[in-house]
């Protein structure tokens, strides 16, 4: 049964390959009006998902559609819409002496698929950016969001349909671990899969994947507040970072703060206080004593560096220099997104050149590490791997390239 799908997939995605970038773009608008008139039974299937979840589980946030963030998720793909073709661009030409011409040209992938956690609103966008990609795309979602995700494809599916169009272009897998392990070992098949989750489940793919794949990381995030950072900055910075949305994976986890600051340590926090529990070192837990409440802070365990919370848990941990703050880096960070608030530009571009990360902020809250952030319309994921993609994944980084070779002739030697 499972081949079925894959084989039905990859037929549709040969005819996306030459569908015209304008019908491709209509389609993708047309989907997106339909999620606003759909929208009440879009949150019913989502409200069945919520149901059987706990309200306390870090994932619920993630797991939750509301009107406002349907009609966020549909002005994405509106955005997808409005953005040059990725496909058929010229990367780069020439000719050899031998008078071939050569053309290197962006081209789909074909199959993409993603295997994901509770989150509904990845359904839609991976649909939207790999269908303007001219890939076919299938869909492995958690059980946690199976309602949520089928009415998404079911919808989608519909809108093809009637637009023409091939609707297996977008499959759904079954929310299962065989047909997740099936997905990885579609050799022949399926041409990239790209894992968007918590550390267990890119595990899981990176070590059991037959066909090329993507490690998107897990989000272990660091703010340094510099001994020249300004306190009003930020504040600003790292209560955004890490109280914007604590389930993301560029949520903040660790609070990194220079000795000399630690007078400004409760004022840097202050906003967060009664929210978010405080992992600290010793210097910062004697600095946080009477400053803030006693039932959100507790002394840092070995354990509370190199966590990815995604809940109101922040650790917090004193050094006395830049090198300390970017050794401490190097050791818990993920290679996702990292940040420093300083108004020495010294510091700043010595941070920023010496953190390995896809992202490195200066005077910026990690939260903006996001494809629509960054003017990608909508993101397939954040890699954090150096082989190809990096950092948020748009339309450019789910093509590839093929070279394209004209002679008269000529033979060689």
């Amino acid at each position: 049964m499972m081949n079925e799908v894959f084989e039905r997939t990859k037929a549709a995605s040969r005819t996306l390959a030459g569908m015209d970038a304008a019908e491709r773009d209509k389609i993708l608008r047309s989907v997106a009006d339909a999620m606003r008139s759909g929208a009440e039974g879009l949150l019913e299937a989502n409200a069945a998902d919520l149901a059987a979840m706990d309200r306390d589980n870090p994932l619920y946030d993630r797991l939750m559609l509301t009107p406002e963030r349907l009609e966020g998720i549909a002005s994405d793909m509106c955005r997808v819409a409005s953005l040059p073709s990725p496909l058929g661009r010229t990367l780069a030409q020439r000719t050899l002496p031998n008078g071939l011409r050569l053309q290197k040209v962006s081209v789909p992938y074909g199959v993409i698929g993603v295997i994901y956690e509770a989150r509904p609103n990845v359904t839609f966008d991976v649909f939207s950016l790999c269908f303007k990609a001219g890939s076919a795309c299938l869909l492995k979602g958690g059980r946690d969001a199976a309602c949520s995700n089928r009415a998404a494809v079911a919808l989608i599916r519909d809108v093809l349909a009637g637009a023409g169009a091939d609707p297996d272009a977008v499959g759904l897998l079954p929310a299962t671990h065989e047909a997740a392990q099936a997905l990885l070992g579609a050799v022949g098949y399926v041409d990239l899969v790209i894992p968007r989750g918590g550390r267990r489940l890119i595990d899981f793919v990176r070590d059991n994947a037959k066909v090329p794949c993507i490690e998107t990381g897990a989000g272990v995030v660091n703010t340094y507040f510099d001994a020249a950072g300004d306190l009003e900055k930020g504040i600003r910075i790292v209560t955004n970072a890490k109280t914007r949305r604590v389930s993301v994976c560029n949520a903040l986890d660790c609070l990194i703060v220079h000795s000399s600051r630690l007078a400004d340590l409760p004022a840097l926090v202050g906003e967060m206080a009664g929210r978010v529990t405080l992992y600290a070192d010793e210097r910062a837990y004697a600095a946080l004593q009477r400053h803030y409440p006693a039932s959100r802070l507790a002394a840092a365990g070995p354990e509370a560096f190199g966590t990815e919370y995604m809940d109101y848990k922040m650790a917090v941990k004193t050094v006395d220099s830049l090198r300390e703050a970017l050794d401490h880096i190097r050791r818990y960070g993920s290679g996702h997104s990292e940040a420093i608030v300083t108004e020495d530009r010294g510091a700043a571009e010595l941070f920023q050149q010496d953190v390995d990360a896809a992202c490195v902020y200066w005077n910026a809250p990690t939260s903006f590490t996001d494809g629509g952030q960054f003017g990608l319309g909508a993101e397939i994921g954040i890699s954090t791997q150096k082989l190809g993609a990096r950092g948020p994944m748009g339309l450019e980084e789910i093509t590839t390239y093929k070279w394209l070779i004209e002679g008269d002739g000529q033979t060689r030697p």
